[in-house]
This record gives structure tokens, sequence and C-alpha cells, in this order.
């Protein structure tokens, strides 16, 4: 079997879900896995999101590396972890689960004429925004170009907000797609729409 195949195999049987391989020149080999997720699960407001432990890790590296040694892969060393605040978005069911979240999304080609009428640059690849599901059932990114307010700064009720841009998207247009890095000691939720990093 491949490694992709015998990974997925693994982490599959045990329970969790295969996000990401990672092989580097170095013979690190990186599995990434997740708790799995379903549309149809429905936490109990109050009870906290689960998330990846170390004795989850523990658990999927002593089986892949028996696995990996059946199947004679090599690799130097075996690092298995979770997938971290700026998670990999891969398939729509990641996009579902994470509707609403800001990610960070890079296209394959700049926008070009999409950018017609508009103040976005042609040029254009990289996005940070709101992930949203439109209303004929695709993708769509959201942002505002207004500057990040600082710490401690007031901002004047009077001064009128950004305007709000949008843009379309398949998954196939994409090269990658993570969640934003966002660090707020008040939850993901509250970090609400950030700066988009410029192309």
């Amino acid at each position: 079997m491949s490694l992709q195949e015998t990974t997925l195999q693994t982490v599959s049987g045990l329970g969790y879900d295969l996000v990401e391989i990672e092989r580097s020149a170095s013979g690190l080999l990186r599995i990434t896995i997740d708790l799995p997720w379903n549309a149809d699960d429905v936490r109990p407001e109050g009870v906290p999101e689960q998330f990846v432990t170390v004795e989850d890790c523990e658990k999927v590296t002593r089986q892949l590396q028996f696995a990996l040694e059946v199947d004679g892969v090599e690799y130097k060393r075996l690092e298995v972890s979770s997938p971290g605040i700026d998670r990999p978005l891969r398939h729509e069911q990641d996009f579902i689960r994470f509707a609403g979240a800001v990610v960070d999304l890079t296209l394959k080609e700049s926008i070009g004429a999409a950018a017609e009428g508009t103040t976005i640059s042609a040029n254009r690849k990289k996005f940070r925004g709101t992930l949203e599901r439109t209303e004929a059932g695709g993708w769509q990114i959201v942002w505002s170009d207004a500057p990040p307010v600082k710490p401690g700064a007031r901002v004047s009720k009077k001064r009128p907000p950004a305007p709000l841009q949008s843009l379309g998207f398949t998954l196939d247009e994409l090269r990658e797609a993570r969640l934003a890095p966002i660090v707020s000691f008040k939850g993901r939720a509250a970090a609400g729409a950030a700066d988009e990093p410029q192309a």
C-alpha cells in the first residue's frame, strides 16, 4: 500500500480524521489528525469543543510506526500532531464545519477580470476574511479593507464602516485554504473578521 493509503487506513481505523501528510527532505514524516466531525452532531450549550490530546497523538504514533514498518515505508522521524490554529481546509466537509470562521485563502491564479469595477488588484491571489455559504450553495469569502483598530484606540461611532467586499470561489480554484491563525483570549469566535494579507 502507498503511504497515503496506509496512513489513512490506520488513522481512520483508530477513529480519527487524517488532515494532512507532510514529508520533509530531512526524513521527517508529519501526520496531522483531528477528531471526526459530523454536521448532524450538535454540541450542547456550555459543553466545550473537544480537541486532539497528547494521548491521541501517542496512540496514533504507536500504531502508525507498526503499520509503516510492515509496509516498508522509510522515514527518520515520525511526528503526529493536532491541526493547530491554522488548520488546513481540504474537503467540502471542512468548509461546512468552519463556515463563519476567518480564513486565509490563496487562489491558484490571480482574480484577473473578476477585479474589474472593484478596488481589488487584478493580480491578487491572497485573501483573509469570513468564510460564508452563498445562497446558491457555493462558497465566498467576505472582508473589509478597513485598517485594523489598534488595541485601546477609540473608534468614532460617526465614522461610516468600510464597505464589505466578497469573492465567490470553488474548491478547485484554491491553492490553499487555512483557518486564520488569530489568537484571542476571548476565543476564536470573538476575534471577528481581520485584515487580509496583500498579494
